[in-house]
């Protein structure tokens, strides 16, 4: 049997759930089907197998499977088992640039930050090559905390080319970075954010003063300027959330 289906997957199941157990079985399928986890054409455990995984009756297990059925997740043939049918493919989230802007800016005001480091530096190869910069060519790194209410949520490092270092780095303790940037004739054009999740190392967790290995939402944010035969990738910001203190929250709608 595939080692995707251990005991980590029961372990999904929330015994305070009133929700039926073949309900909850069949969201957590669902889940891993839907994010690629569980590919297309992969073959899945027999009821039996099933059943065993999630210490449950098989008739439970069925019950499951019938529902990722009935929503042509899977296909089940007599004799060859049962295989995924969804096809994953990923696609980014688009928004209305101002939108977003505004959006990351009234955050900003909302809450303060703590500048730790604020100075001009030759980047690190990786994030040199991507900014396009030449070698030893200075980039304004900024790193900070930001907190509301007293509550640190998030550890902030960004790099960022074309900007030139502010005389008092405290300035950022309210004003937002893309104000900043507007002033200095920085403006943005493209945005392009990847959330993921990650544990706190010792420094991480020192800053937002919580245990070393806590769970994480990352966000990596690069934002573009245009050139005349493209763009060019001006900022790349790291934020490490603590998401005890910090949701990142999207209403869409399907048009």
């Amino acid at each position: 049997m595939d080692p995707l289906f251990g005991q980590h997957l029961r372990e999904r199941l929330n015994p305070a759930d009133r929700s039926p157990l073949y309900h909850q079985i069949f969201m957590v399928l669902r889940n891993h089907i839907l994010d690629g986890t569980l590919p297309f054409g992969m073959q899945l455990p027999t009821e039996e197998q099933l059943a065993s995984v999630f210490e449950v009756s098989r008739i439970t297990a069925k019950r499951a499977m019938d529902e990722l059925a009935s929503e042509e997740l899977v296909e089940r043939k007599r004799g060859r088992g049962s295989h995924v049918v969804y096809r994953y493919t990923q696609k980014p989230v688009t928004a209305p640039l101002i939108g977003m802007l505004q959006e990351i800016e009234s955050m900003a005001r909302n809450s303060i930050a703590i500048v730790l480091e604020c100075a001009m530096l030759p980047p690190p190869q990786d994030i040199r090559v991507e900014l396009e910069l030449r070698e030893d060519e200075p980039a304004l790194h900024l790193v900070r905390v930001r907190e509301r209410e007293s509550r640190k949520f998030g550890y902030y490092v960004s790099w960022t080319a074309g900007v030139a270092e502010p005389q008092d780095p405290s300035i950022f303790v309210t004003e937002p970075r893309l104000s900043y940037f507007r002033r200095n004739g920085l403006e943005l054009t493209h945005v392009t954010q990847t959330l993921s999740a990650a544990v706190a190392d010792s420094h991480i967790a020192s800053a937002l003063d919580i245990r070393e290995n806590s769970p994480l939402l990352t966000l990596t944010r690069r934002s573009y300027n245009k050139i005349p035969d493209g763009e060019v990738l001006r900022d790349l910001l790291l934020v490490s959330y603590n998401p005890d203190h910090f949701q990142y929250k999207m209403d869409l709608k399907i048009d």
